[in-house]
């Protein structure tokens, strides 16, 4: 295993449809590629943004006939690059189950899906802008975590509203898990207020690095998404950072000894303790 990775993040703005969304993201994975990432990720909902359940329940396909997954695998395939899709909406496969899956994808330099993520937390609120969300509507929630090989050591597997449960990236962390990615459709409002501090947070806790590639602005659903896609370090910096909504690409290279450095300035991944909690 290498010391460093060149790592690039895409943000992006998809569309309401699969060929659409793959259109919207091909020019910028080959761009990152071109500027040479060894591993680039993607934003929840890579393939399709779509929240109005007659046209999203148009554009949804199975994993193995999503336009997009497809036309990915064959990119990387081509680049000669790992991706990470971080997610895809596709079917889930259960049969008694109507609702798609939120699904991350890993793909090596072949082409072949090495890894799979089914989001764990579904995003259910009220929001005090009047916006109303209910994810488990339309997603069913994944059962188990993942932490994914690559070259570059362990890669755990979240998408976004995960990003609010500590204890999936304590796990990740401590199952081998040196960098975390955190690909998301973050709302305008939370996102303003939250999602660098704990984007941050997670990486502190875990000494980990944390990835997190974003959708950004306006959608075709009329959904507003915040952006900012960012790269933290394990001591809580950040690395690398965009600045606005608007679909780009953000490198990074990432020394991955610092990992071994922050855990054991702060060896907290050791040092849990059963504990009695009275009612």
């Amino acid at each position: 295993m290498t010391d460093t990775l060149d790592i690039a993040l895409i943000q992006t703005r998809t569309p309401a449809t699969a060929a659409a969304g793959l259109a919207h993201v091909e020019p910028l994975i080959r761009q990152a590629a071109a500027e040479g990432a060894q591993l680039i990720l993607t934003p929840e909902g890579t393939n399709f943004l779509e929240q109005r359940r007659v046209l999203r329940d148009a554009a949804l396909s199975d994993e193995g006939a999503d336009p997009a997954v497809l036309g990915l695998k064959a990119l990387a395939a081509e680049l000669g690059v790992w991706l990470l899709v971080g997610s895809a909406i596709v079917r889930s496969g259960v049969a008694d189950d109507p609702r798609a899956a939120n699904r991350s994808l890993m793909i090596d330099p072949s082409g072949a899906i090495t890894a799979r993520y089914d989001k764990l937390h579904v995003f259910d609120v009220d929001l005090p802008n009047g916006e109303t969300y209910r994810e488990s509507a339309s997603v069913r929630p994944g059962e188990a975590a993942v932490v994914a090989d690559s070259p570059w050591g362990g890669l755990g597997l979240t998408i976004c509203y995960d990003l609010r449960f500590p204890h999936l990236h304590r796990a990740l962390a401590k199952a081998g898990a040196q960098l975390i990615a955190v690909p998301a459709a973050f709302t305008r409002p939370t996102g303003e207020a939250h999602w660098e501090t704990l984007l941050r947070a997670r990486a502190i806790e875990t000494g980990a690095f944390v990835l997190a590639p974003a959708q950004g602005g306006t959608h075709e659903d009329g959904r507003q998404t915040w952006g900012r896609s960012l790269v933290v370090g394990p001591w809580g910096e950040v690395i690398a950072q965009l600045d606005h909504d608007e679909p780009g690409v953000l490198h990074a290279r990432l020394d991955l000894s610092a990992v071994e450095k922050a855990r054991a300035s702060v060896p907290a991944l050791r040092h849990d303790r059963d504990f009695d909690l009275p009612l």
